[in-house]
């Protein structure tokens, strides 16, 4: 069995111990049958099958020997490679989008892979599904830090945001005590408030905003004047990029070229302004975590899950169980069609006990 792996979209720690995973079981499996299982990967997601020449590696002990503490990914990866969508700059500096998912199909059949695992988060699952469906034999892995993909209980990568982004914001809490002030904390999770929500109850933050619950700018004054006696006090904010007031929209700019996303980020600053135009009194000062989420070594929680995943995207491959994405669901590992992995976002529910515990908590969602 020849297996191809790749990892695509947005990096997230945990994928090389998914890698790693994959790899370390298939060479059991060929120390235990005698057969030889291969394990190769494509750099940069599908542009190390598409680009000229090919940039595929053989996995081997030594490539990968360690890998699973280490953030990041040793294939590298992209989120300007969609097949379905590719895109190509023109000779006027525009970009126009292609559709090469036949030629990718191709070139997958003539280099005669039995099987390939995608390791991504929902764009990366609806390219593994469009594949399938024309024919290639492939296996999906959910990987994203936004913890957004509903057919998995949780993702790989999720935990170790929210544990970088609660230490940070740990440090934020004491020096806004010690300055009266009212600290906004910016962390990812485009459309969905996982990271926030999560790291604001661990936080103990007074303020959470979430892309699911649109803030009034008037309750958030009315919040932090009630924290202040005599101009002294101090108020916590944790709030998700997507994040958007009742009246307005999300605060984002255009993506890079041949990026199909627009770019979030800066809604931190964009609050301290509408709250001082609210008439708060109070400092504000901000700060915007960025990619430091997506980054350094995994968490054990993360390594376990990540790994884990490997071990059984292999096993679907040796069981040639194809169309289908590895989950994590009631304390188990499993596995749901590529269709139902990609058929609903994983919003955070305004109704959800993780919400109304927060609200319990005394935390204000602003609505």
């Amino acid at each position: 069995m020849k297996i191809l792996v790749l990892t695509g979209g947005g990096d997230a720690p945990g994928l090389n111990a998914v890698i790693r995973g994959v790899y370390k079981r298939a060479r059991r499996e060929s120390l235990q049958s005698g057969k030889p299982y291969e394990v190769y990967g494509s750099i940069e997601a599908f542009n190390g099958v598409l680009n000229e020449p090919q940039e595929i590696v053989k996995l081997t002990s030594k490539r990968t020997a360690g890998i699973h503490i280490k953030g990041g990914t040793i294939l590298k990866t992209t989120n300007k490679a969609n097949p379905i969508k590719f895109p190509v700059v023109q000779p006027d500096g525009t970009t126009k989008f292609f559709d090469r998912s036949d030629e990718l199909v191709q070139k997958l059949k003539a280099l005669n892979f039995d099987a390939i695992i995608n390791i991504g988060g929902d764009g990366s699952q609806k390219i593994s599904k469009t594949l399938f469906d024309k024919g290639l034999p492939m296996i999906g892995v959910p990987k994203t830090i936004d913890n957004d993909l509903s057919a998995t209980d949780i993702t790989f990568g999720f935990q170790t945001a929210v544990q970088i982004a609660t230490d940070s914001f740990d440090k934020l809490v004491t020096t806004a005590e010690s300055h009266h002030r009212v600290m906004i904390m910016e962390v990812m999770g485009r459309d969905a408030g996982w990271i926030a929500l999560h790291t604001a109850i661990a936080g103990g933050a007074e303020i959470c905003l979430i892309p699911e619950i649109p803030y009034d700018i008037n309750k958030l004054v009315k919040k932090i004047d009630g924290r202040y006696k005599n101009g002294r006090g101090f108020v916590n904010i944790v709030i998700a990029e997507g994040a958007k007031p009742k009246a307005g929209t999300i605060t984002a700019s255009a993506g890079e070229k041949g990026s199909e996303h627009v770019r979030l980020g800066g809604v931190a600053y964009q609050l301290s302004k509408q709250l001082k135009d609210a008439g708060c009194k109070a400092e504000i000062r901000e700060t915007v975590l960025g990619h430091t989420q997506r980054g350094g070594t995994p968490v054990a929680f993360d390594r376990v899950l990540a790994s884990l995943f490997g071990v059984k995207a292999f096993e679907l491959a040796l069981n040639k169980e194809f169309g289908r994405m590895v989950a994590y669901k009631n304390n188990t590992i499993t596995s749901v069609s590529l269709e139902e992995a990609t058929a609903e976002y994983n919003f955070l529910s305004k109704d959800s006990y993780l919400v109304r515990a927060a609200k319990g908590l005394g935390i204000s969602f602003g609505d």
